[in-house]
């Protein structure tokens, strides 16, 4: 007789995208994005951290004061660097997302053609910024799932 313990594919491909997360070196918030086709294969995976061939020892990681003093304009959040890291087109592909997008990543999850996004965290639900990102996902017709990890079968 086979297994019945097993983890249910939410919990291993949200578990890829905690486990990508743990690569941020963001020392506030952490967060991690993998992308799966309709096979159940992994197409992308990224985490929020500077562009490739900027060292990270070169610029900030502060989240308050002078804009070009913090991270915010030089870091690629998780969502984008798992789109951009994608090893094939995204039309109809689901993206596994530790924390709600913003809405410029947003925009890139639409734009590529991902119709589902499940995430575990909303810290931001009620700023205008995810207020824009739940609306433009619901009138593109992005299915969202929000998964309580922490009721998650391990």
């Amino acid at each position: 007789m086979k297994r019945s313990d097993y983890i249910s594919w939410d919990t291993y491909f949200m578990g890829i995208a905690q486990l990508s997360s743990m690569r941020s070196k963001d020392p506030k918030t952490q967060v991690g994005a993998c992308i799966v086709n309709k096979d159940h294969k992994i197409v992308g995976i990224g985490y929020n951290g500077f562009p490739r061939h900027i060292s990270d020892d070169d610029f900030p990681w502060n989240d308050e004061g002078n804009f070009l003093e913090t991270k915010y304009p030089y870091v690629v959040h998780a969502e984008a660097n798992a789109i951009l890291n994608a090893t094939q087109q995204l039309n109809d592909c689901t993206l596994y997302v530790t924390l709600f997008p913003c809405n410029e990543c947003t925009k890139l999850i639409i734009q590529s053609g991902i119709k589902e996004l499940v995430y575990v965290s909303n810290k931001d639900q009620g700023k205008d910024f995810q207020i824009a990102s739940k609306t433009m996902l619901e009138k593109a017709n992005v299915k969202l799932r929000q998964l309580n990890w922490d009721t998650m079968h391990v």
